[in-house]
């Protein structure tokens, strides 16, 4: 009750500041809600490759403003209310913007009237979905009607939301309650990494300088998803010490945790010779799947960028019920994974140990949700949306 009076609060003062500015009139000017950044970078690195002339301004949550900050042909603000002035900008900037580029949900689209001119584009920060996502997530249930009626006035604005996949655009128009029309089948602008061979060389020789190591030994890197009970008080289930034990003369095991976790614990100062940890956000997650041999995760949306580079991975599901209850999977998702599923470390071993994938199965995966990925995803959306050409990929039906 509390966090919906706030909520609700705090969107009545967005409205009237957003209503003050939209007096205004709009101007050539492409604003990004960022909240992670890559699927934004990409686009607007495409948009200065063609020329376009736009101003651009980036609004960023704490965590991918030093993305974006030092860049010289965009005004970078953090996106948060504790740092009013910025937010006071960035709001002027939200409702004086043709375009709108946005990575996530945003509480704030609820509170707003777009004006007609204006496009607001979901890029997503996922080019697939393991669990469940907007009005299917199983937490959505408890919410009180109000809460869900917000939810869905957020995705009435979005006019587009950009797809790589048919059968990921099938998700979306469920998940957040669209229509066909509002299907964009470019790719996922950030998978143009994955056909640069050149970027993925220089991204991978970058992270080895910086972590020699990692050029002596087959590198395992765990990137789960985080748990939102776990982000105070982490509980590591994968027993590295086992792994560096039966593995250590071999294989690295690079940790990836989400760099929101506490009290993850130092686990490099404890096996120096097996774990490098790179939970910063300081590491693209993109250099580590170019530098990794194997991938171990769970319910994270990192197999559909890691399946183009056709390299095996392992699904650690450990609290597969418990999951399925609480945040809820996709339909199939055992079925339809692009490797072993296992629920203990001993597993995890023998299948490194012993080879046990079929590479097979991870190129029809790929192939499936990557299906407009092609390396061209960020030209493909720019000339959409700025140039009205059409663009390289056509769909069935969207």
């Amino acid at each position: 009750m509390v966090r919906e009076l706030a909520i609700c609060f705090y969107l009545l003062i967005f409205k009237c500041v957003f209503s003050i500015f939209s007096l205004v009139p709009l101007k050539n000017k492409t604003t990004f809600v960022v909240s992670f950044g890559d699927n934004s970078q990409y686009v607007y690195e495409e948009i200065r490759r063609q020329n376009i002339p736009m101003n651009v301004v980036f609004l960023c949550e704490k965590k991918a403003f030093h993305k974006f900050k030092e860049n010289r042909e965009g005004t970078a603000l953090l996106f948060e209310f504790r740092y009013l002035f910025h937010w006071v900008r960035a709001v002027f900037h939200l409702a004086t913007s043709r375009y709108l580029f946005i990575d996530n949900y945003f509480g704030f689209l609820a509170a707003v009237t777009l004006k007609k001119e204006v496009q607001c584009i979901q890029l997503w920060h996922a080019s697939g979905a393991m669990k469940k996502f907007g009005l299917e997530d199983e937490s959505v249930k408890t919410r009180s009607q109000k809460a869900k009626q917000r939810f869905l006035q957020v995705y009435s604005k979005f006019d587009q939301v950009v797809v790589g996949s048919d059968i990921m655009a099938e998700i979306f128009i469920k998940s957040f309650h669209l229509k066909r029309e509002n299907i964009l089948p470019t790719g996922n602008p950030r998978t143009d990494f994955y056909f640069n061979e050149e970027a993925k060389q220089k991204a991978k020789a970058s992270l080895i300088h910086k972590h020699p190591v990692l050029k002596e030994k087959k590198v395992v890197l765990y990137a789960p998803t985080y748990r939102d009970d776990q982000l105070d008080h982490f509980n590591l289930v994968l027993e590295i010490e086992k792994m560096a034990r039966e593995l250590g003369s071999e294989y690295i095991l690079i940790l990836r945790l989400h760099p929101a976790i506490k009290n993850k614990g130092d686990y490099s100062t404890r096996y120096p010779d097996f774990v490098v940890d790179l939970s910063s956000d300081q590491y693209e997650i993109n250099d580590l799947l170019v530098a990794a041999d194997y991938l171990i995760t769970d319910y994270s949306s990192i197999p559909y960028e890691f399946s183009l580079l056709r390299k095996p991975m392992i699904f650690f599901t450990y609290d597969l019920e418990e999951y399925k209850r609480d945040r809820g999977v996709m339909g199939g998702f055992e079925e339809h994974l692009p490797g072993p599923i296992v629920k203990d470390t001993e597993s995890i071993i023998d299948i490194i140990k012993n080879n046990r994938f079929n590479l097979n199965i991870i190129d029809y995966y790929c192939e499936k949700w990557n299906q407009y990925s092609k390396g061209r995803s960020s030209q493909n959306i720019v000339q959409h949306i700025f140039t009205k050409d059409s663009f390289e990929n056509t769909s069935r039906g969207y």
